[in-house]
């Protein structure tokens, strides 16, 4: 079936094995509980990752699974999850997420914060070599983290839902793609019509970390993210964000527009522009805290 090409394009994934899980520190933060730790996901290379889990309130809590930005900044990773970053709204999400009553949990990426020591060029060389696309192993990872997170008697494994900024918009909305079990997406400056982003010389305002060989020979941006119909999924992106250029995202607005109705729930999908550029502003924070709110 055409589907099952997508797993196929990421490359040579790890075969999956037993989690295991080192707590290296629990701390109690304004409001949440922040546990540090180590998880071996891969097989190859341990993970460090975050895990909120709110103070007040009666466990089991429906989880966000945060992805974290790239910016250019690879010491920072899981960090903006709990420190927000210049691009991002006050307070960070950690904060804000477990103040709204849910669990939350962000790893740091291949090549970020505890993960960094090679360079992302170096990480897709020999990735490339080896038969593995460095998206396809970040993907597998953090789908890696979500069966973490669902043996944890403390989630509610029937509410999830997955956001991110920029590359963690790009992340959350593969993500829901690829893995079922994500009922609610967001994602911010993410939404990155691929053949636009051609048609207007604008792949060189992006990383190497999310090129996927031959994927475009099978499938469109807009085929990828019809994989998501109907679950609720809003996308918010800045009028003047050139990494997102806006005919594009008009594109996917559109299309997505008719598979929801299609499906019978128009108002599952929501498309946000707003002001600004590459950046969450503060519209964005008050739009899909509301979206959250109504759908995990």
């Amino acid at each position: 079936m055409e589907c099952d090409k997508l797993p196929k394009l990421l490359g040579d994934l790890p075969t999956d094995k037993p989690i295991t899980v080192k707590v290296l520190k629990q701390e109690e933060q304004e409001g949440y509980r922040l546990e540090s730790l180590l998880l071996d996901l891969n097989g190859i290379e341990q993970v460090p990752a975050y895990v909120a889990i709110p103070l007040q309130g009666k466990d089991p809590f429906p989880l966000v699974v945060y992805n974290h930005s790239h910016g250019g900044n690879y010491a920072n990773g899981r960090n903006e999850f709990i420190h927000s970053s210049p691009y991002l709204q006050q307070p960070s999400f950690a904060k804000t997420l477990t103040e709204m009553g849910y669990a939350a949990c962000c790893i740091d990426m291949w090549g970020f914060n505890e993960r960094a020591g090679r360079t992302e060029s170096e990480l897709v060389k020999e990735m490339l070599w080896q038969g593995q696309v460095l998206w396809g192993m970040m993907l597998y990872d953090n789908r890696r983290m979500v069966d973490y997170m669902c043996q944890r008697e403390d989630i509610d494994v029937s509410r999830m839902a997955t956001i991110g900024m920029s590359m963690g918009g790009l992340m959350a909305w593969w993500l829901g793609a690829l893995d079922e079990r994500i009922g609610v997406i967001i994602d911010i400056c993410g939404q990155v019509d691929a053949h636009t982003l051609i048609a207007q010389r604008g792949l060189d305002h992006h990383g190497f970390y999310s090129y996927v060989p031959g994927l475009l020979k099978h499938y469109t941006t807009l085929e990828i993210q019809k994989r998501l119909v109907p679950r609720p999924r809003m996308s918010l992106v800045g009028k003047y964000d050139r990494l997102c250029p806006i005919e594009g995202v008009e594109h996917l607005a559109r299309g997505l527009s008719e598979a929801y109705q299609a499906a019978g729930k128009p108002e599952y999908w929501q498309s946000v522009i707003t002001s600004g550029g590459h950046m969450e502003t503060i519209d964005m924070r008050m739009a899909w805290q509301r979206f959250l709110v109504q759908h995990l």
